[in-house]
C-alpha cells in the first residue's frame, strides 16, 4: 500500500519543486500571451508561428487548448503536493519528468519570444521525449487510484497529444521560414505525407497508452489539433484543399484509434484491478 511506504526528504523536495514549477508555468503562459511585456506567440519570431503562417498551422482557436493543459498541470502540482502523495510510486515516477516538461515549455516560449525560431524545434522535440517517458512510466506501473489515474493520465495524454501536432506545425514553420528551397516537391504531396505521418504517430501514442485516461486525453488533443489545421485552412488561410481533406481524415483515424484504445485499456485495467483488491482505477 502507498500509505505504508516511508516518506523521504527527497519526496518533499520533489513536491516543492513541482509546485514552484506549476507557478512558473502560469507566469510563462501569461508572458507568452502578451503579459509582463511579452509578445503574443502568433506575433513572435516575425509571425512564423501564427495561425496563418503555413498550411499546417492550426487555426487560431486551436491554441485555447493550452488553457486546459496549464489547468491540468496546476491540478497535478496541487495533487502531487498533498502529504498523502509524498511516497506515491506514481508521483515519484512522474514528478521530476512533469517538472521537466514545464521547464521545456517555458524554454520554448522564451525561444519563440526572443526570435530564436530554429531553437524551438529541438526544444519541442525534447518536450515530446519527456512526455513519452511519462507515458512509458505510467504504463510500467500498476493502475493508480482513480483520482490520480485521471489527473496524471489525463495531463500526460492531453499534453502529449497536443504537442505531437504542435511539433508538426513547428517544424513546418521553421522550414518555411528558412533559406531552404522546398519547391522541388509539390505542396499537396508533402502536406499529405506529413499529415499521414502525424496521424500515424498520434495513433501510435493513443494505442500504446494502455491507460484509459492517457488514451482519452491523447485522442482528444491530437484530433483537436489535426481538425484545427483543416479549420485554419478554411477560415484563416492560406488555402489548401489537400490540407483540409488530409487533416480531417487524420483526425478521424486518431479518433477511431482512441476508441479502440479506450475499450482495450478498460479491459487491461480491470484485469490488473482483479489482482489488486481495493484499488479503483481510471
Amino acid at each position: 500500500m502507498e500509505g505504508m511506504v516511508q516518506v523521504e526528504a527527497r519526496d518533499r523536495v520533489r513536491q516543492i519543486a513541482l509546485v514552484v514549477g506549476g507557478a512558473g508555468a502560469i507566469v510563462g503562459a501569461a508572458w507568452g500571451s502578451g503579459a509582463f511585456g511579452g509578445e503574443e506567440i502568433n506575433r513572435a519570431s516575425s509571425g512564423a508561428l501564427a495561425a496563418t503562417a503555413t498550411v499546417l498551422a492550426p487555426g487560431t482557436g486551436a491554441f485555447s487548448i493550452w488553457s486546459v493543459v496549464y489547468a491540468l498541470l496546476i491540478v497535478t502540482a496541487v495533487l502531487h503536493a498533498l502529504p498523502s502523495r509524498a511516497a506515491s510510486p506514481h508521483h515519484r515516477a512522474l514528478g521530476w519528468w512533469i517538472l521537466a516538461s514545464m521547464i521545456l515549455n517555458a524554454a520554448w516560449i522564451s525561444a519563440a519570444q526572443l526570435g530564436l525560431l530554429g531553437l524551438t524545434v529541438p526544444i519541442i522535440a525534447l518536450l515530446v521525449a519527456v512526455l513519452v517517458v511519462c507515458l512509458l512510466r505510467l504504463r510500467a506501473l500498476p493502475p493508480a487510484p482513480r483520482l490520480d489515474a485521471v489527473v496524471l493520465g489525463g495531463t500526460v495524454g492531453l499534453y502529449l497529444g497536443w504537442v505531437c501536432v504542435a511539433t508538426v506545425a513547428n517544424v513546418t514553420a521553421v522550414l518555411s521560414f528558412s533559406d531552404l528551397d522546398l519547391t522541388f516537391l509539390p505542396e499537396a504531396v508533402w502536406v499529405v505525407v506529413v499529415l499521414a505521418v502525424a496521424a500515424a504517430i498520434c495513433a501510435a501514442v493513443v494505442t500504446t497508452a494502455r491507460r484509459r485516461a492517457v488514451a482519452v486525453g491523447a485522442t482528444l488533443a491530437s484530433a483537436w489539433g489535426l481538425a484545427w489545421i483543416a479549420v485554419g485552412r478554411l477560415t484563416d488561410g492560406p488555402d489548401s484543399q489537400a490540407a483540409v481533406i488530409t487533416a480531417l481524415t487524420a483526425a478521424a483515424v486518431v479518433v477511431v484509434a482512441g476508441v479502440v484504445a479506450v475499450l482495450r485499456g478498460g479491459r487491461d485495467e480491470r484485469g490488473s484491478q482483479g489482482s489488486q483488491p481495493g484499488v479503483a482505477t481510471a
